[in-house]
């Protein structure tokens, strides 16, 4: 997901900001191919399932994988969903990057995070190196990521959902080995395109998971906590809410986890914005309050939260083991 690690260092005027080293570009091209990689093998499988009518299956994502060495044009497949996920997450960070231009501060190109797992990545983020010292610019700096990502996601979402089929019982527990959740927008779009069916019984296109991703980690990152985009915005808006806020956000995901029994995501989500608290942040010098658009885009920014975010985004239903055969013998 989106991270800003900060550094005390200068403001710099726009024009005379020092581009990003060569070494980090490298880097970055370098984790971009890799999570090109993952994320094309997750497509595959999303791109399968959806032929097939079938939810998505952790048995088919492994296959997927074994395409790099079996059958490399058989991930062409899974094209639509990673061009989908990497445009929008690049849109993100790009937000970030040229704020952080804009503004005069220093930061890295976006480094993707290569992640073997049925989405493909664990998001990207960007490295600021430079102080952030006005309200203003934090408050551009935080929102204009998930506002660009968000941008790019919803045309990709209604496409999706637009050429979603409806396979009844898709989201049957006792078939599908993953059952994703349906954030407000996803309803909401739904509702208008099928207005007869059941959001749960549709199986997306893949460039509409594609957006479900997207849409997920824009949920996460605008939790007004820490040092996330959320965090950034709040803090804009209120130094001192900011810092209960994020104190006790980590307590509330603890409680959402045990309570929708969803554990393992929001504990170790719960655990990054715990320790996320300990790093040092600079002191905002300009305390210039926002002006009416930027507190405009702050509620915006919330309005983008409650769409966005599910309290359980995805189910691992337990499967029951098939019996097991008994034989008999004739003496």
């Amino acid at each position: 997901m989106d991270f800003a690690a900060y550094w005390p260092g200068p403001l710099y005027e726009p024009g005379a900001l020092p581009a990003p080293s060569r070494k980090s570009l490298v880097i970055a091209c370098v984790l971009f191919l890799l999570t090109l990689c993952t994320c094309l093998a997750a497509g595959t499988q999303f791109a399968t399932a959806y032929a097939n009518n079938q939810a998505a299956s952790l048995d088919e994502w492994v296959k997927a994988f074994t395409l790099f060495y079996k059958n490399p044009a058989g991930l062409a497949a899974g094209i639509p969903f990673a061009v989908t996920l990497l445009t929008i997450l690049l849109a993100h960070e790009l937000g970030h990057f040229f704020a952080c231009r804009h503004h005069g501060i220093r930061a890295s190109y976006p480094f993707f995070i290569p992640f073997p797992s049925l989405i493909g990545t664990f998001g990207a983020f960007i490295l600021i190196r430079s102080a952030i010292r006005t309200r203003r610019a934090l408050f551009d700096v935080g929102a204009s990521g998930p506002l660009m990502g968000f941008v790019f996601a919803i045309p990709a979402l209604i496409y999706g959902v637009a050429h979603a089929k409806f396979v009844p019982g898709i989201a049957d527990p006792k078939q599908a080995e993953v059952i994703f959740g349906a954030p407000l927008a996803l309803r909401a779009i739904a509702s208008w395109l099928h207005p007869e069916a059941a959001v749960g019984q549709l199986l997306l296109h893949p460039v509409g998971r594609a957006a479900w991703v997207g849409l997920f980690a824009t949920a996460l990152n605008l939790l007004p906590g820490g040092q996330l985009d959320g965090g950034h915005i709040l803090r804009s808006v209120s130094e001192r809410l900011h810092r209960v806020v994020s104190w006790g956000l980590p307590a509330f995901l603890v409680v959402l986890g045990y309570v929708q029994h969803h554990r393992l995501l929001w504990y170790l989500w719960a655990a990054i914005l715990f320790a996320i608290n300990f790093l040092r942040v600079a002191p905002i010098q300009d305390r210039t309050p926002l002006n009416t658009w930027r507190r405009f885009g702050a509620a915006v920014s919330l309005a983008l939260l409650i769409l966005c975010f599910m309290a359980v985004p995805f189910v691992t239903p337990d499967r029951p083991e098939p019996p097991a055969t008994t034989q008999s013998s004739v003496h």
